[in-house]
């Protein structure tokens, strides 16, 4: 059911939004590899709702777009969305109905390997979000707004700066959640020393990269947006809106310690939570305490990740060349100087090899989604991939081999609805 409902991500006020089974995020979904997954949806919300089942592979009418894939699911309506869950990770399911992501319309979709190619004790889902108080509304662009520049990272300041100069707005958002609490209440997760903990951390939020570290902890990274990878270990890394990363913890520093993921392109108060070691005496992280990944060491560099599983080398029949620009004095995001829904298709035919090379030539950063496809960057598979601003370049490769018509758009919301956003087309 998604319906209107209230929630409480700092003790003791209450937030009205929108929800899934009256929960925030939406209540974890999670089958076997294998298994078909049916979920039925009425619609209890003043408006047209979809949902979109963010990077598992699905028959194009269960991809959730509206006026691409399905009719938007209307008020007092109903809809069954109903595939096998082949491609074992950790995935996510969101509206795809204009800014209702940032109603609190995401959830996580885990889908259990048959069997892992990472040994751990224990798991815990982690997802990140930005927190806006109220309804969201699309961005101006005129003025410079409640702009919120500044991150921790040189790329982020200088992102604030540039932005504030050129007039664009972020939303105004009061704070960074994990799993749906501020960090006036924050999440504990918990383990036991020796133990090694499989943390799956999700991006689902509207329009916010962050950095995620932990304090006092290395993190060991399996898998990018559900796909294996060789295990690498890193004190920090980076997450667009769309994105998964599973890492393994170590547990051998005993006490409590806090997580944290910072906004990259805005100063907003951080996310926070707890690892807590059961047989450790201290029971809190001490005050104001920042994970190191986050002041030094090293920070995940995605070209430095190596598939587990074989990947497609075969050279392209047909490159794309994609410039991605927007947001300077009032104007749209475009691709390729044009503006979705008024916008070419991108056509390609079944058994193609197409690599698409994109520019970013905005000064913020663009987490561009395929649906429907896996696609190979550097040596592994993701959906999902940040662009980095000021002439950040990054080229993918995919096969065609799910025909449909598939979105192609970047996962900050408020780009995508201002234009931001290709259909994938076959012919």
């Amino acid at each position: 059911m998604v319906a209107p409902g209230d929630v409480e991500v700092e003790p003791g006020r209450m937030y009205r939004t929108w929800l899934y089974n009256d929960q925030f995020p939406g209540p974890e979904i999670r089958v076997k590899q294998g298994e078909r997954l049916r979920v039925t949806v009425e619609n209890r919300l003043p408006e047209d709702t979809t949902i979109h089942w963010h990077g598992i592979p699905v028959p194009n009418a269960m991809d959730g777009v509206p006026g691409l894939t399905q009719d938007p699911i209307r008020p007092g309506e109903t809809f069954v969305y109903d595939f096998i869950a082949d491609v074992p990770g950790s995935y996510l399911y969101h509206s795809h109905v204009g800014l209702q992501i940032d109603r609190g319309l995401i959830g996580s979709l885990v889908v259990e390997e048959t069997h892992s190619h990472v040994d751990y004790d224990r798991e815990y889902t982690l997802v990140l979000d930005d927190f806006l108080p109220g309804a969201p509304a699309a961005l101006t662009n005129r003025g410079p707004g409640p702009l919120r520049g500044g991150g921790i990272m040189g790329r982020g300041m200088m992102g604030g700066m540039m932005s504030g100069m050129m007039g664009m707005q972020v939303p105004p958002y009061t704070g960074l959640l994990i799993n749906g609490r501020l960090p006036q209440d924050p999440a504990a997760f918990e383990t036991r020393r020796g133990e090694r903990v499989r943390l799956r951390v999700l991006n689902p939020s509207g329009a916010t990269t962050c950095r995620f570290a932990i304090t006092g902890h290395r993190m060991i990274v399996v898998s990018t947006d559900g796909r294996p990878v060789q295990p690498l270990a890193v004190d920090s890394l980076d997450i667009g809106m769309g994105e998964r990363y599973d890492v393994i913890v170590e547990a051998n520093n005993p006490g409590a310690w806090t997580i944290m993921a910072v906004a990259v392109e805005a100063s907003l108060p951080p996310a926070q939570a707890v690892l807590r070691y059961e047989d450790a005496a201290q029971t809190s992280p001490a005050a104001n305490a920042v994970p190191e990944g986050l002041q030094r060491g090293r920070v995940l560099d995605l070209f430095d990740l190596r598939a587990l599983e074989e990947t497609e080398t075969a050279p392209p029949n047909r490159t794309i060349d994609l410039t991605l620009f927007g947001g300077m004095m009032g104007s749209a995001w475009t691709i390729n100087g044009q503006a979705y829904p008024d916008a070419d298709p991108i056509e390609i035919h079944e058994g193609e090899r197409i690599r698409v090379r994109m520019v970013n030539q905005s000064m913020m950063i663009h987490p561009m989604h395929l649906h429907g496809h896996f696609f190979r960057v550097g040596g592994v598979l993701k959906d999902t991939v940040i662009v980095l601003p000021h002439m950040g370049r990054v080229s993918l490769d995919f096969t065609a081999d799910n025909p449909g018509k598939w979105f192609f758009h970047c996962h900050n919301i408020y780009h995508m609805e201002s234009g931001m956003a290709r259909v994938v087309r076959y012919v």
